[in-house]
C-alpha cells in the first residue's frame, strides 16, 4: 500500500495509540511496585488483596507492551513502504481490517492459518 492519504490516517491513528498506550504504561507504574510486608501496618488479607492488584497489573503492562511492539512494527512498515500488505502472503490486507486494527499484520485468511 503506497503511502497515500488511506495510510497517512492509519498512521495518525497508531502514532495516537502508541502516545496512549506509553502514558498509561507511565501512569501505572506504581501498581505494579513491590507489595510491601510490612505486618505492623497492613494486614495479611490486605497484603493478598495489594499482591493480587499487583499480579494484574503486571499483566495488564505485559499485554501493553505487547501491544506497544505491534503498534511500533506497523509504524515501521509504514516507514519501509510495506504497509498494508500481509507478512505471510504478501496479499493486501483488506482495508475494512486495517480499519478494525491498524496494526494488523496478517490478512485474515492468514491470521486464520488459511494461508
Amino acid at each position: 500500500m503506497a503511502k497515500d492519504e488511506t495510510s497517512t490516517a492509519f498512521e495518525k491513528a497508531l502514532r495516537a495509540e502508541l502516545d496512549e498506550l506509553r502514558a498509561q504504561s507511565e501512569t501505572s507504574a506504581q501498581s505494579r511496585a513491590p507489595v510491601t510486608l510490612d505486618q505492623q501496618s497492613v494486614g495479611r488479607l490486605s497484603r493478598m488483596d495489594a499482591m493480587q492488584a499487583q499480579a494484574m497489573a503486571q499483566a495488564t503492562e505485559r499485554r501493553r507492551l505487547s501491544r506497544i511492539k505491534q503498534v511500533e512494527a506497523a509504524l515501521k512498515r509504514i516507514e519501509d513502504g510495506e504497509y498494508g500488505y500481509c507478512l505471510t502472503c504478501g496479499e493486501e490486507i483488506e482495508a475494512k481490517r486495517l480499519a478494525t486494527d491498524p496494526a494488523a499484520p496478517l490478512c485474515i485468511g492468514c491470521s486464520r492459518g488459511g494461508n
